[in-house]
């Protein structure tokens, strides 16, 4: 275990001297947005004496959604505010100021028990945090619940290429179909282990929807396991102010037997206020 921290601290410190000399490189006193390229990888790693990893992208990856930026970066930014990595088209990024960045789970919201609907051979051989999560919201219809709609998986891992901004990936996208005959197309995030959700995925997720599915109406949603088995679902729309989240629910997936009768009439009583 201890060789394995040893190994992610030295690549974390790898990456923190490739983008912080990057940062510094294109910065400018006071600026808000800070643009650069992918291919200033190459030459920033050479100059440093830094050997690349196969995966560049990972670099950039990691300080979007796995890892705080170095705290010489982290300093710059006015309070309340917080540097996030945006793409700005094929082989563009740009380091921008946005206030509430991350997405964080609310730890004084009340949760609700779903009876576990999900197969016992899936979960004896599901392998991945991300991949558990996206399956156990698919076998206990939790986007349905969550969002009150009828929805479908569409498609798993969708890459597209979106104009002025490059290739997004959304984890799952379903369709959905109300009581009045609406259709909605409804992007997922899922995010396990240390991972962590952003709201440049939801903009990036309502950009998707924009390009290819304007007709529907779009409704990005975020997923994050709290614990084993207790999942946060989050949920945005886009006003003249940005990103903003609407809805936040926190949902337990237990065995049939541990919902007791109690509880499921207080559900009721919650409904009914």
């Amino acid at each position: 275990m201890r060789k394995k921290e040893n190994q992610l601290q030295k690549k974390l410190n790898r990456y923190e001297k490739l983008i912080e000399e990057i940062f510094f490189k294109n910065y400018k006193n006071g600026a808000s947005e800070v643009s650069f390229l992918r291919e200033e990888f190459l030459a920033t790693a050479a100059r440093l004496e830094i050997e690349l990893p196969k995966n560049i992208g990972d670099v950039i990856y990691s300080f979007r959604f796995r890892t705080n930026l170095p705290a010489s970066i982290v300093k710059l930014a006015p309070s309340g505010m917080e540097w996030v990595i945006r793409l700005i088209g094929k082989g563009k990024y740009q380091f921008s100021l946005a206030p509430n960045a991350r997405i964080i789970p609310n730890p004084h919201l009340t949760e609700t028990k779903i009876p576990d609907a999900t197969p016992g051979i899936i979960k004896r051989y599901i392998q991945g945090d991300e991949q558990a999560l996206l399956a156990q919201l698919r076998y206990n219809r939790l986007i349905d619940i969550f969002t009150g709609i009828t929805c479908y998986s569409l498609q798993n891992h969708l890459r597209t290429s979106i104009v002025d901004v490059g290739q997004v990936e959304t984890d799952e996208l379903y369709v959905g179909l109300d009581k009045r005959g609406t259709h909605y197309i409804i992007p997922v995030q899922a995010k396990g282990g240390n991972d962590q959700l952003g709201i440049v995925q939801m903009e990036q997720d309502f950009a998707l929807c924009k390009e290819n599915f304007s007709a529907l109406v779009c409704i990005p949603i975020a997923a994050q396991f709290i614990e084993k088995e207790l999942i946060a679902l989050f949920s945005f729309e886009q006003t003249d102010k940005g990103i903003s989240m609407i809805n936040e629910k926190h949902y337990r997936l237990v065995d049939t037997n541990d919902l007791s009768d109690e509880e499921i009439q207080r559900y009721k009583i919650r409904i009914e206020n």
